[in-house]
């Protein structure tokens, strides 16, 4: 299936996410460090990555961006349990596939990262 790249500040976001995501068949690499997350992004291939907004160092969006500058074509769900508008939009001109509001349950997971990886549109949901 997916290689996925899933970074979050809390190692028991990552945690969870990463068991959801593997008992559908995906790789997942799991970080809580955004310059070991980066630094695996330049020299590995990646399908789709998981990123919170809020993180230690950087933002999401910077991330989102020097991931970008990596990988091109990798796909991006952004995960926030702070939404705004303003992120929301920059996430999106910067090329992110989806804007989630944590906590995000299973379901809407499994959903949306299958939608994503077929190639499915963004859609902003705030608040």
């Amino acid at each position: 299936m997916a290689k996925i790249l899933v970074l979050d500040d809390v190692e028991d976001a990552v945690v969870m996410l990463k068991k959801i995501l593997e008992r559908k068949g995906h790789q997942i690499f799991g970080f809580t460090d955004e310059d070991e997350a980066i630094s695996f992004a330049k020299d590995n291939q990646l399908d789709l990555a998981i990123l919170d907004i809020k993180l230690q160092k950087m933002s999401g969006v910077e991330v989102l961006r020097k991931l970008k500058e990596y990988q091109p074509q990798i796909k991006v769900i952004m995960l926030t349990g702070y939404p705004t508008v303003e992120s929301a939009r920059e996430s999106l001109s910067l090329g992110a596939s989806e804007y989630c509001l944590k906590p995000i349950d299973k379901n809407e997971l499994e959903t949306k990262v299958a939608q994503v990886l077929k190639g499915g549109k963004a859609e902003i949901r705030v608040g």
